[in-house]
């Protein structure tokens, strides 16, 4: 069998950090402790019809919802090859109620928050599923990090992306020079560059949207949705509907093919619409990769998602995000174009 020949993801990180005179390779050593943790969630995915890590574990997360045990696992290896790693100061983790700082004389840099196990509900049924991350420079001084260098804006982020486990196993990701994706060889145990600089599509072909919630969303996005199944041959509508009810799965494929993914707010209280997405462990991130992939990325009242201030750890928005010139047609509905 012929191995590949390319660049490794590691060489790529070394690359992008001698761009950069200031750095000091706490970044480039933080995302390699990543990718091992990754490397080794993804041989427990591949063995979880076989091995005891499929199903509920028991316990609920602080989102009320029952946690897989799958979830607890990969949940459990981040926060163990993070916390003695020297990069983190502090972690915020979907599952967890309260920040999880890092050990004491341990402390780094940045900060991490992260979805363990994205599409958790899709495990037992074989389903692609992902692990999502955000990186921040730390605001605090010295010490084990607070809860105020976890709460930090998209627009201030250092790195972000995601690993998604499926047919075969990726990581997307960017530092704020493009994206690129990686595909890992596990004859070598390798994750090799297969997605150089990926650009979204302007216009996309595709929208993802649980269409089961049609009746809960407000009048102007149940009409957004309907221009996309419009005929209209000189904008290339109408779209095809694809929506595999897993974020990082469905915003992959919208990354590599063009396409607008949906997720907006419940409205069957008008005084106070709903969003369902966590701010910092879904919508911030994959906000940033679409961003200098060359989409857009918003809530349903048309702000930018990143220049969203967090409130707390836990928050939740309504998500559009996908190719550009989808998006500034929702503006266009909500009247500001």
């Amino acid at each position: 069998m012929k191995r590949p020949v390319g660049i490794t993801v590691h060489r790529q990180i070394t690359d992008s950090q001698q761009m950069h005179k200031e750095a000091t390779g706490d970044l480039s050593g933080l995302l390699t402790e990543l990718i091992v943790a990754g490397k080794i969630i993804s041989a427990e995915v591949n063995m979880a019809g076989l091995a005891d890590v499929i199903g509920d574990s028991g316990k609920t997360n602080i989102q009320g919802e029952e946690v897989q045990k799958l979830d607890e696992f990969a949940n459990n290896t981040i926060k163990r090859r993070m916390a003695r790693s020297g990069f983190v100061c502090v972690m915020a983790s979907e599952e967890d109620d309260e920040i999880i700082p890092a050990r004491e004389g341990y402390e780094g840099k940045y900060t991490l928050a992260f979805d363990p196990m994205d599409g958790s509900s899709n495990i037992d049924v074989n389903v692609s599923i992902g692990t999502i991350f955000s990186i921040h420079h730390r605001k605090s001084q010295e010490g084990q990090g607070t809860l105020q260098d976890i709460l930090q804006p998209g627009n201030t982020l250092v790195a972000a992306g995601y690993i998604i486990y499926g047919s075969s196993t990726m990581m997307v990701y960017s530092t704020g020079h493009g994206v690129h994706g990686f595909t890992l060889d596990p004859s070598v145990g390798e994750f090799f560059l297969s997605h150089e600089n990926i650009r979204v599509p302007e216009r996309s072909k595709y929208f993802s949207v649980n269409e089961g919630n049609y009746h809960y969303w407000s009048p102007v996005m149940r009409d957004y949705i309907q221009y996309f199944k419009e005929i209209d041959e000189s904008s290339g509508r109408p779209y095809s509907s694809r929506y595999i009810g897993t974020l990082v799965a469905d915003f992959h494929r919208n990354l590599i093919t063009g396409g607008v993914f949906l997720y907006p707010s419940d409205c069957r209280n008008p005084d106070k619409p709903q969003g369902k997405l966590r701010l910092l462990y879904e919508a911030s991130p994959l906000a940033f990769l679409i961003e200098q992939a060359g989409g857009r990325a918003v809530n349903d009242a048309g702000q930018r998602i990143l220049d969203i201030q967090p409130e707390s750890l836990h928050e939740r928005t309504s998500l559009i995000l996908g190719s550009k010139q989808d998006i500034d047609v929702l503006e266009s509905f909500l009247g500001k174009k």
